[in-house]
C-alpha cells in the first residue's frame, strides 16, 4: 500500500464528487508518488475518469481537496494550474485542418500573456515537445491527414509542450492497435523515466496496466478498493473482488509482470 505521504507529489484527501444527485467519488483518499507512473483502473463508471479530471480541477468537489505537496489546487488560477498539471482528455478534437505544430503551440498557451508573447523559450519547449514524441517531421501536415497513433502522439507533444511536472492521461491508447498502444505507453515510460515526471494515467486494459505501472490503483463504486505495486493488486482474488472475474494470474515470462488471463465473469456463472 502507498502511503508515504512525505514523497507525494499530488494529495487526494476525502474528495467526494457529485453528478447531480449521484455521488461518483466518495471521500476518496490517495497519495500519488512523485516521479511515478500511477495507473488508475477499474470496473466502467468507477470514478476513474472523474478523479483524475479533478485533479485537474475541472471538476468541482462536493468536499474534500487536492494537494500539490502542501498547495492547495484551488488556491491557484487556471494559468497557474496549466503551468503544473497537464491532462489530456479521452478522445480530444481539433479542426481536420489545423496543422500538427499549430496543435502543439496551443501547449504553451499557460505561458502567454499580452505582455508575454511568444518568445524562444517557448519555441525551444515546442522543439523538445515535437522531438521527445517523434512527431518533428509531421509538423505541416494537417491533423486530417494523421494516422490514429500519429495523431495520439501529437496530442501528447501539446501536453508535454506545456512542461508541467504532473502529465494526466485518460485512456491515451483507447481506439489504438496493439502496435500504437505500445508505442504510446513505451513514449509515456520513456518521459517519466528520463524526465522524471509525474504521470497519472487510466487504463482500461489490465495487462498493460499491470506492464507500465509503478503504482497501481484499483477503484470501485466511487472509492479506492486497493493501491500497491502491480503485484500486490494483481491477485485472482483481487480482481475477482473489483471486476467480477475469474482470473488466473501468471508471471509475464518476458517483463516479470503479473499477467492476467480472464477465466469468465461472475455475472456469467450467476445466470
Amino acid at each position: 500500500m502507498t502511503d508515504n505521504l512525505s514523497d507525494s507529489r499530488i494529495q487526494v484527501r476525502d474528495l467526494s464528487l457529485d453528478y447531480g444527485n449521484v455521488n461518483v467519488l466518495k471521500a476518496l483518499s490517495l497519495p500519488i508518488a512523485r516521479g511515478k507512473i500511477t495507473v488508475l483502473a477499474g470496473p466502467n463508471g468507477c470514478g476513474k475518469s472523474t478523479l483524475l479530471r479533478a485533479i485537474r480541477r475541472l471538476h468541482k468537489p462536493a468536499s474534500g481537496a487536492i494537494f500539490l505537496e502542501e498547495l492547495d489546487i484551488a488556491r491557484l488560477n487556471d494559468k497557474q494550474l496549466a503551468r503544473q498539471i497537464g491532462l489530456l482528455a479521452q478522445s480530444p478534437s481539433a479542426p481536420g485542418d489545423m496543422t500538427v505544430e499549430e496543435l502543439v503551440r496551443l501547449g504553451r498557451y499557460p505561458h502567454q500573456s499580452m505582455l508575454q508573447p511568444w518568445s524562444p523559450g517557448d519555441s525551444a519547449a515546442l522543439e523538445r515537445a515535437m522531438t521527445g514524441t517523434g512527431v518533428t517531421h509531421l509538423r505541416d501536415r494537417r491533423l486530417g491527414s494523421l494516422s490514429g497513433g500519429q495523431l495520439q502522439r501529437v496530442w501528447i507533444a501539446m501536453v508535454l509542450a506545456q512542461e508541467t511536472d504532473v502529465v494526466c492521461l485518460d485512456e491515451p491508447v483507447n481506439h489504438l492497435d496493439m502496435a500504437h498502444q505500445l508505442d504510446c505507453l513505451d513514449l509515456v515510460r520513456r518521459l517519466n523515466r528520463e524526465f522524471g515526471r509525474t504521470i497519472v494515467l487510466v487504463l482500461h486494459d489490465l495487462n498493460l496496466a499491470a506492464r507500465y505501472a509503478d503504482q497501481l490503483v484499483f477503484l470501485r463504486d466511487g472509492v479506492i478498493a486497493a493501491s500497491g505495486t502491480p503485484e500486490e493488486l494483481m491477485t485472482e482474488a483481487g480482481i475477482r473482488t473489483v471486476f467480477d472475474v475469474r482470473s488466473m494470474v501468471i508471471t509475464d515470462p518476458v517483463h516479470g509482470r503479473p499477467l492476467c488471463i480472464p477465466l469468465g465473469t461472475d455475472t456469467a456463472l450467476s445466470a
